[in-house]
């Protein structure tokens, strides 16, 4: 199936399907002792929209056991950079309504939580198409670690990709 297919089948499911869960914060710091994160390493998360998982509680969560938060930024030349944010720091909206960090102190994360649209079992990742994510991970490669966040109904038997397409380390569902 065609990646705009699936995106706009997955979407239309999460919204109806939609529930406040989170990812159980115990086997996610199991899973960063596993990967040797330590406290005080940089965390990458997101903003949640468009029902994705919403991972902020996670980050708060992080935040309180010591490791750094950051978010992304989006730039107008489909650049997406990381910056350092505590949850009590204004965010703004950018030009795609998303909530972004103020602040401007940018940092490379060790650990970055991605949003999913959907994904298969060979961890490959569908976004929503704007390639930031993919294009940020050009850049650093093998220096950070890669976790989707999503429902368990957003997984497809298989993905089609592309050559700019990242696979990601490990996928947790709710």
């Amino acid at each position: 199936m065609l990646k705009a297919k699936i995106r706009k089948k997955i979407l239309q499911k999460r919204k109806k399907y939609y529930k406040d869960l989170s990812i159980n914060y115990s086997f996610l710091k199991k899973i960063l002792i596993k990967h040797n994160i330590e406290k005080s390493k940089i965390i990458g998360g997101y903003y949640p929209i468009n029902f994705e998982l919403d991972c902020l509680r996670i980050l708060y969560r992080l935040k309180n056991d010591g490791f750094k938060i950051s978010l992304p930024k989006i730039f107008n030349n489909k650049k997406m950079e990381f910056y350092l944010w505590k949850p009590d720091d204004p965010l703004i909206i950018n030009n795609l309504g998303i909530p972004e960090p103020e602040k401007t102190y940018r940092v490379f994360p060790d650990v970055l939580l991605v949003p999913l649209v959907a994904y298969d079992k060979f961890n490959n990742r569908l976004g929503y198409g704007g390639g930031y994510y993919d294009r940020y991970l050009e850049k650093y490669d093998n220096k950070i670690t890669t976790i989707g966040l999503g429902f368990s109904f957003q997984r497809v038997k298989k993905l089609k990709t592309d050559l700019f397409d990242k696979k990601l380390d490990l996928i947790i569902t709710n």
